[in-house]
């Protein structure tokens, strides 16, 4: 239980990361200020357009007498939007590191180079293009498991108490675990280290991604928020993957680094 606190920490020595380092911070800010921007566009236009929408799909309801037909298209229409919502939950991470790659690229390698004992950051070799290919698949491939387990927890939710409960804790560490890969492939893509081994890398140490994803994942419920602490999520991503390879690392951080469990653990090779 204590790699709980350990990810926690982890987050928190992130925020102070780029709060130390303000030209890093304000550089970090700006990918996120623009899916914001979008996001809330997609969700206003929805808002405005969403009953026009559910109406259009929904002819067969047009003879139904009041109240019900109002309930009814009013009941579509907020579990539209609802559904919406949690999708950008779900993909904001996603879609700002995409849109934010040179940035977050840029913060993780000054936060390898601060904390390296030899002031250096891995590189992965790669063109601009292949790097951007590479995040922009495997992001996909992690919204689409965690839309998946959105599927399964949603029809859980039905379940009388278990579904007010227990569905909605579990639904937060789920988040929290994809988020927390999302956050940790910046640093561990650069180590060219693939999707299988990152979540291979990330269950072996559950509960120290569950300290750093979860409460993440709750702050995260409101976009705005998301925002500002995104650059430090980075950062404190990025510390965590050294901590997950089995790095060293000097300075403050490395008063609170836990050896990896696994001592016969080697990182992979860049290039290999």
């Amino acid at each position: 239980m204590r790699d709980l606190g350990v990810g926690f920490q982890y987050l928190v020595q992130g925020q102070r990361w780029v709060a130390r380092h303000g030209k890093q911070y304000g550089f970090g800010l700006v990918p996120g200020l623009i899916t914001l921007v979008l996001y809330l566009g997609a969700l206003v236009a929805l808002a405005l357009w969403g009953p026009d929408f559910v109406t259009w799909a929904t002819p067969f309801a047009d003879d139904w007498s009041s109240p019900w037909l109002g309930l009814f298209r009013g009941l579509l229409t907020a579990v539209l939007f609802a559904l919406a919502l949690a999708l950008a939950v779900i993909t904001f991470t996603a879609v700002t590191l995409l849109i934010g790659q040179p940035f977050y690229e840029n913060l993780s390698e000054k936060v390898d180079r601060d904390v390296s004992p030899d002031g250096t950051a891995p590189e992965s070799g790669l063109p601009l293009w292949q790097e951007l290919w590479l995040s922009a698949r495997d992001s996909l491939r992690i919204v689409v498991r965690a839309l998946l387990w959105a599927v399964l927890l949603f029809a859980l939710g039905f379940v009388p108490f278990i579904g007010q409960t227990v569905v909605p804790v579990i639904g937060f560490f789920v988040t929290g675990f994809f988020l927390t890969e999302e956050l940790t492939a910046v640093a561990l893509q650069r180590r060219r280290v693939e999707l299988r081994d990152r979540l291979a890398l990330l269950r072996s140490r559950k509960t120290l991604i569950w300290g750093f994803g979860t409460p993440l994942a709750l702050a995260f419920l409101v976009p705005v928020v998301a925002v500002f602490l995104m650059p430090g999520a980075v950062a404190g991503a990025t510390l965590m993957a050294r901590d997950l390879l089995g790095e060293e690392t000097t300075g403050e951080d490395e008063r609170n680094q836990v050896p990896h469990p696994n001592p016969m653990f080697r990182k992979p090779e860049i290039g290999a």
